[in-house]
């Protein structure tokens, strides 16, 4: 079995990933769900993938370096190519059976217009400063709208990007800007050195992959607090339970010092999720929340658990709930009935 074919495969079939387990023939997602790729492909015949599969695909993709520290490590993650196609791709181990997960990277680089993007959160990349975070759950588009981010400001801005990434997914081309893309492992060896060094490199624009620990947010944070935009991602299902994520990895003693720092260069939260549109193919739904003097006390108190009060009164102004973006969604044709009540806290508002 060739591992470049089944990538490419997955590709053609507008899959967002490939499951490669041990035991089982390859599994692709598409449009949010699994399945067999037999099913997937008109006459395929697949047979379940054997250890030697397995082992052969890791002397494929793997240099002898990388295997290694797979062996050594147990986890690797890296980006890999197949002709025109990216992946970003996870080696693992399952009951001491290799485990290949492969993310399909759309060659084309995606545009806040189509990814629906309004236009109140397009203006905010004018800034010259800020702190905007892109949240949600695994496979809820983080990169994809990072990208479309980064595409706006590449065309319409002369900046100097930076771009912290593991591993590097979307290949930018220059355009406007100068962007230099560096990935974990090769490039730096973590996302917090990588923010500590930055500032030697010139930067008007950072981004951050993913923040994971209390190095690379504090280092984030003060990067926008000096004079640049950022742009991050974290793994929270809400604009409220990004804030007390933040706020909740600092030690008690600064926690006084990271209120005020947060709420003084937060710009955005933009908490979305994809759920499958009506025809096929996947939609976004957002929570946006947007700083201003009411959600910066807010921060300063801690009184976290008002803010989704404050993002529903503030609708005039682009800010929105889940479960509203959800409603206009059902309403505009986008997404059953059924997927709306499955998606929302409070499901009666669907009628009201």
């Amino acid at each position: 079995m060739d591992i470049n074919n089944l990538f490419k495969l997955a590709a053609v079939k507008k899959a967002s990933d490939i499951h490669l387990l041990h035991g089982r023939m390859p599994i692709l997602r598409i449009d949010g769900e699994l399945v067999d790729i037999n099913e997937a492909v008109v006459a395929g015949n697949f047979a379940p993938l054997t250890t030697i599969d397995l082992e052969s695909f890791l002397d494929v993709m793997l240099t002898k370096e990388q295997k290694t520290r797979f062996l050594d490590k147990r986890d690797l993650d890296l980006g890999y190519q197949v002709e025109n196609y990216r992946y970003r791709v996870n080696f693992s181990f399952e009951k001491n059976n290799i485990n290949i997960v492969a993310r399909v990277i759309d060659e084309h680089q995606p545009t806040l217009k189509e990814i629906g993007m309004p236009v109140v959160v397009e203006n905010l990349l004018d800034l010259s400063q800020g702190f905007i975070l892109i949240t949600g759950p695994t496979g809820c588009g983080k990169s994809t709208t990072l990208a479309a981010m980064i595409n706006h400001i590449n065309s319409t801005r002369r900046a100097n990007i930076v771009t912290l990434e593991d591993p590097i997914e979307f290949m930018f081309k220059p355009d406007k800007s100068i962007i230099s893309q560096r990935q974990l492992g090769t490039d730096m060896l973590t996302f917090g050195s990588g923010l500590k060094h930055v500032l030697r490199q010139d930067p008007n624009v950072i981004m951050v992959g993913e923040m994971r620990d209390l190095e690379t947010i504090s280092t984030a944070v003060t990067l926008a607090e000096t004079g640049h935009l950022v742009l991050a991602t974290l793994h929270t299902y809400s604009a409220a339970q990004t804030i007390d994520r933040i706020l909740d990895i600092f030690p008690p003693y600064q926690q006084g010092q990271i209120k005020s720092q947060l709420s003084s260069v937060l710009t955005a939260v933009i908490s979305q999720r994809l759920l499958p549109r009506i025809g096929g193919g996947r939609v976004a739904a957002r929570e946006i929340l947007l700083n201003n003097e009411a959600v910066a006390n807010l921060i300063r108190e801690g009184k976290i658990a008002q803010i989704k009060s404050t993002i529903e009164t503030n609708y005039s102004i682009g800010m929105v709930t889940l479960d509203r973006h959800i409603k206009e969604l059902y309403q505009a044709g986008e997404i059953s009935r059924e997927v709306a009540l499955g998606q929302m806290e409070d499901t009666q508002m669907l009628d009201n």
